[in-house]
């Protein structure tokens, strides 16, 4: 995480007091001393818009710095100090002596940038939408499959009815993603149910080719995509964790 000297300060200062108030007058105090002669309204929106741009933050939906009008500023994530050895701490500065460890409200890891969590669910949605191209691009195949194990279209029906949901479903999610919708969250924790099936019956489609990779590897990629609608579950609250 790069600073420069004034925007590391006052990030310090928040966390020192998390949860409480850091007012412009304190900012001031600290930043620009008596005899400084500068811009403070714009140096002091600088600082903190360079702050929210290394945490992946925004001033209109914010997750860990809030404006308070006509106040100051709050850091609004859970911080934890650790403190480091001893012998460290004689020879390096008070500001040192501990190291801030800045941890997700809910699934208590490490806050990561908010474009990782959304490029990797944005990819995920790629993966399905790959699928159900395939499987339409192949529909002869899918429906020759369909009548020899089962004497019944159950499984081209199966296939064009939840490719029918699915797409512009992951269509939405895609976009919402690479726009950074702010409700993107709710939204997807309100349906996940509705995903969630619509993902366990996608995790069968490696046994579709079956005849191609084998019984292995159809069951190993099987047992993979079981996993992927936690794992979008996981991404969306990393990257739009509930206030």
């Amino acid at each position: 995480m790069r600073l420069q000297d004034q925007p590391f300060v006052m990030l310090t200062m928040l966390l020192e007091r998390a949860g409480n108030v850091v007012t412009r007058e304190e900012l001031r105090e600290r930043l620009w001393p008596a005899d400084t002669f500068v811009d403070f309204d714009h140096s002091l929106n600088t600082a903190v818009n360079k702050i929210r741009e290394v945490l992946g933050d925004s001033a209109t939906n914010p997750r860990f710095v809030e404006t308070v009008a006509r106040r100051g500023y709050r850091f609004l994530g859970e911080v934890q100090w650790e403190v480091q050895g001893e012998a460290k701490a004689t020879t390096a500065p008070a500001a040192d002596t501990a190291q801030k460890t800045v941890k997700h409200t809910e699934l208590e890891i490490p806050v990561l940038h908010r474009g990782i969590p959304r490029a990797l669910f944005g990819l995920i949605q790629v993966m399905y939408l790959v699928f159900y191209a395939v499987a339409l691009i192949h529909w002869s195949e899918v429906e020759k499959i369909s009548w020899l194990d089962t004497h019944a279209p159950l499984i081209s029906i199966a296939v064009l009815v939840t490719a029918g949901v699915g797409i512009p479903v992951r269509f939405y999610f895609l976009s919402a993603a690479a726009f950074d919708y702010a409700l993107l969250g709710d939204k997807f924790l309100k349906i996940f149910l509705g995903v969630l099936v619509l993902d366990q019956l996608w995790a069968v489609a490696p046994f579709l080719i079956l005849n191609r990779i084998g019984f292995g590897a159809a069951f190993g990629a099987t047992a993979a995509l079981l996993y992927v609608p936690f794992a979008e579950r996981t991404l969306i609250r990393m990257a739009y964790p509930r206030r």
